[in-house]
């Protein structure tokens, strides 16, 4: 089984992606995180001390969405054209879903991870003082669609 991000020698490499069209691709990742009934109520009632933390995590999503190559050293420079970031509060933390779409050469479930990622980090940054023992948890990609592959969805998830 050959490795596209490995050259003949075995050594990283970016993918050359100059050959392929431009498609419509989209991809949806989730996120959890996991809080004390304590920190729930502040989100819910909004009195966490350091302000809008659902703000806050929604910007730092997006930000992150197109930040992805700075990140990732083998991420292709592409033109992030949407995203968008989810938060909904439930009784034992914070569900997060990213969403994020182009018209390029190359995917986008990198940015789509990396935008539920950084909201996570930014719910985490804003909420810690309250509860140290918040966790960032179950960060995956639920459905991409567009270039070769086509229509994907993770099993047990909905689009």
């Amino acid at each position: 089984m050959s490795f596209p991000h490995l050259d003949a020698s075995g050594r990283a490499h970016m993918v050359d992606v100059t050959g392929k069209q431009p498609t419509v691709r989209t991809a949806t990742a989730r996120g959890f995180v996991r809080c004390s009934p304590e920190v729930v109520t502040a989100l819910r009632d909004g009195t966490a001390p350091k302000g809008d933390v659902l703000a806050v995590a929604r910007i730092a999503g997006i930000q992150a969405a197109k930040s992805t190559p700075s990140l990732l050293p083998l991420a292709h420079v592409i033109g992030v054209h949407r995203a968008s970031v989810e938060l909904d509060i439930v009784d034992d933390g914070v569900h997060v879903e990213a969403t994020v779409g182009t018209a390029d050469r190359t995917g986008v479930e990198m940015e789509a991870l990396t935008a539920v990622s950084v909201a996570a980090l930014a719910v985490v940054d804003m909420i810690k003082g309250l509860d140290r023992s918040v966790v960032i948890e179950d960060v995956r990609i639920v459905a991409k669609s567009g270039g070769r592959s086509g229509e994907w969805v993770r099993e047990g998830e909905t689009r």
